[in-house]
């Protein structure tokens, strides 16, 4: 549905017309459940969440200053509800028992949990190091890697321009600090 049919049918349906509340329903149920499907909730999470939003919806039918914008009225809705749902599982009670699953990944067990834990761990220590060498570097080789690091990439005559390199010397300059940062990182078993 385009805006100017939601708008359209939020007005009919303020007014009574089930058929416009079923367009709205039919036309914008993908939109709530792709949102709801985003934060990865239980199957009777993303459900009880996409029945809120609906029920909040027509609570607020006659309220909505711009039906137009009903669309995103709805996108915003659940992602709070989806937010208030995962603020609720972080409160539960802990258990001992091994085989409760994790309401978020229910593909998951404890024991990944931990492998995952240690992995994510091992990363940000590899990370550490990275960044530590990266600082030993000299300034040219830093200045022109965080530049060239930069999203979306600039153009080599920008380069050219903010660090006063010839547009020729970049890459072979880029190839020697990134083998020199390589050397300090297999040097210290960083890799």
């Amino acid at each position: 549905m385009d805006r100017v049919e939601v708008g359209a049918s939020v007005r009919a349906a303020v007014d009574g017309d089930a058929a416009a509340w079923k367009a709205l329903v039919d036309g914008l149920s993908p939109l709530v459940w792709s949102v709801v499907r985003a934060y990865r909730l239980s199957d009777a999470d993303g459900h009880e969440v996409y029945q809120t939003v609906w029920f909040r919806f027509a609570q607020h039918l006659g309220r909505i200053r711009e039906p137009d914008k009903a669309a995103s009225w709805l996108a915003s809705t659940a992602r709070h509800e989806c937010l208030k749902v995962i603020r609720g599982l972080a409160r539960m009670m802990p258990t001992d028992d091994p085989y409760v699953l994790d309401r978020i990944s229910e593909d998951r067990t404890p024991e990944q949990s931990v492998i995952d834990s240690e992995e994510a761990a091992a990363e940000a220590e590899r990370v550490r190091r990275l960044w530590q060498e990266f600082e030993e570097l000299g300034e040219r080789c830093r200045q022109l890697l965080r530049v060239l690091m930069a999203t979306p990439p600039p153009a080599y005559a920008e380069v050219s321009a903010a660090l006063g390199i010839a547009v020729g010397s970049i890459g072979p300059l880029r190839q020697r600090c990134l083998r020199r940062l390589r050397a300090r990182l297999d040097a210290r078993g960083a890799v």
